[in-house]
């Protein structure tokens, strides 16, 4: 099967045409030539693979600037580098003005014209694959990779799209385990200032007499060991996002500390003498009371109030069990693959008995028993008898065949058994939209208003999957 091109040549002149696809295909680049540029369109239209197009400026019927400006109304993907006779120059600096990407003047240097095609090329890889790290990064930390779809999920998905855009320090509370980082994490994601670091410390995993060096770093000789100067924090985080995981844990000369931080913006190396201008949002989380332990003299009330900007509560998992075999299922084919495994899928009796448990440990439990099951179970469905000992325990499956779900679990649809998950729902309405488009590629990602980047993605992991026939 022919590679799909990468390179349109469009050019009336049979010759010209025909130079510049094989000095093209020189460098190991697949090539498609047109004599008409309205073909070139239909093409694009069919067909988004194309990265660039070599346009000769001067042709009957739609010309090259011509063929730009449909390029750039319709939204394609495309570079375009116009080719144009000496006399032409003025028009082509002129296209340039409006959106092409490069000229070359007639006669072609054949050397040349594969060069700046190359370099062209190599600067698309490089953006893609960028776009395609910052997808990564935005699935592994955004707003999707934080699964639920409970009134309570939705709740709190509407008040962290409200705040991201916002300054405001913001205090996340939620149990252990409850995915209190993962919001964090999205927030700055989805906040202007995500192209900056994102800094989490653990306030309760570090010594106090580490963690103000840690936050406020240290000057050379400020104390015995100090033998370089160390950047805390707070500066790293200059215009990203700290995140300081549970905030209760601050001794109390610490909170005295933050509080002025937060208040003047500005901080003091350990042993330092000058003040530095921070800016960065503060992002907390606590699995306690705090007002409790400010009744109980543990943590200051006016660092409370300064941190309590804006709150948000994460619900444990026990209080949104709809959203519990979304999640199991998501961690059941994400440990399949990473460690090599068949596919699973949990049977009616065992959605039932997942929901049935309290999870203490929430969404992290729920995620190690998942994995536990995908190591040590061999079946393809997974029953209550498979779920980890102290599950079963804790429901009464221990030493005996399960029961039966009561009717109202038995109503809940089991994941993988005639339940659709969201990605059968999109695999669907992306192949549909493709169908009713008859193919082509840019008139679908339009219409589901997806990058064309986003649904080539698809696509190929369609194929790869047997969903999508070559």
């Amino acid at each position: 099967m022919a590679a799909e091109p990468l390179v349109l040549v469009i050019d009336d002149e049979t010759g010209s045409r025909e130079s510049m696809a094989i000095a093209i295909e020189k460098a190991g680049i697949a090539v498609r030539t047109f004599d008409d540029a309205r073909k070139a369109l239909e093409y694009l239209e069919e067909n988004g693979s194309p990265r660039l197009a070599v346009c000769d400026l001067r042709m009957p019927g739609l010309d090259g600037l011509g063929f730009l400006q449909e390029v750039r109304s319709r939204g394609l993907d495309l570079g375009v580098l116009l080719v144009t006779g000496f006399g032409s120059i003025e028009s082509a600096v002129e296209a340039m003005r409006v959106g092409a990407d490069d000229y070359l003047t007639k006669p072609v240097d054949l050397y040349e014209l594969r060069k700046r095609v190359s370099t062209h090329l190599d600067k698309r890889r490089l953006a893609e694959k960028v776009e395609e790290l910052q997808g990564e990064l935005d699935k592994r930390y955004g707003f999707e990779s934080i699964i639920g779809h409970s009134a309570a999920m939705e709740a709190l998905f509407e008040q962290m799209r409200l705040v991201a855009p916002t300054r405001s320090s913001v205090l996340i509370v939620g149990e252990s385990g409850t995915g209190k980082e993962l919001v964090a994490h999205a927030l700055h994601r989805a906040s202007p200032r995500r192209e900056e670091r994102f800094l989490a410390i653990n306030c309760g995993a570090i010594p106090s007499d580490i963690l103000e060096s840690e936050l406020f770093g240290h000057e050379r000789g400020s104390f015995t060991g100090a033998i370089g100067r160390k950047i805390g924090k707070f500066e790293l985080a200059h215009r990203g996002t700290l995140f300081l995981d549970e905030i209760s844990e601050l001794y109390p000369e610490l909170q005295v500390k933050l509080l002025r931080v937060l208040e003047e913006r500005r901080v003091m190396r350990v042993g330092g003498s000058e003040l530095i201008d921070v800016d960065f949002r503060l992002v907390a989380a606590t699995n306690r009371d705090l007002e409790k332990e400010i009744a109980e003299g543990r943590f200051r009330e006016d660092l409370f109030y300064r941190l309590k900007v804006v709150t948000l509560q994460i619900p444990p998992l026990r209080r949104r069990a709809e959203d519990i075999p979304l999640i199991a299922e998501h961690y059941l084919r994400l440990f399949c693959k990473e460690h090599g495994r068949s596919a699973k899928r949990l049977g009616r009796e065992a959605v039932a008995a997942i929901q049935a448990y309290a999870w203490p440990g929430n969404v992290r439990e729920l995620k190690n028993a998942m994995e536990s099951i995908v190591v040590f179970h061999r079946g393809e469905t997974v029953e209550p008898a498979d779920l980890p000992a102290e599950i079963r325990a804790a429901l009464g499956l221990e030493g005996r065949p399960a029961e039966p779900p009561s009717p109202a679990r038995a109503a809940v649809p089991a994941a993988g058994a005639g339940a659709k998950t969201m990605a059968d729902i999109e695999r669907e309405a992306i192949l549909a939209t493709l169908e009713a488009t008859g193919g082509r590629r840019v008139e679908a990602a339009r219409k589901l208003e997806i990058g064309l980047r986003t649904l080539q993605r698809k696509l190929k992991e369609y194929k790869d999957e047997g969903y999508l026939e070559e």
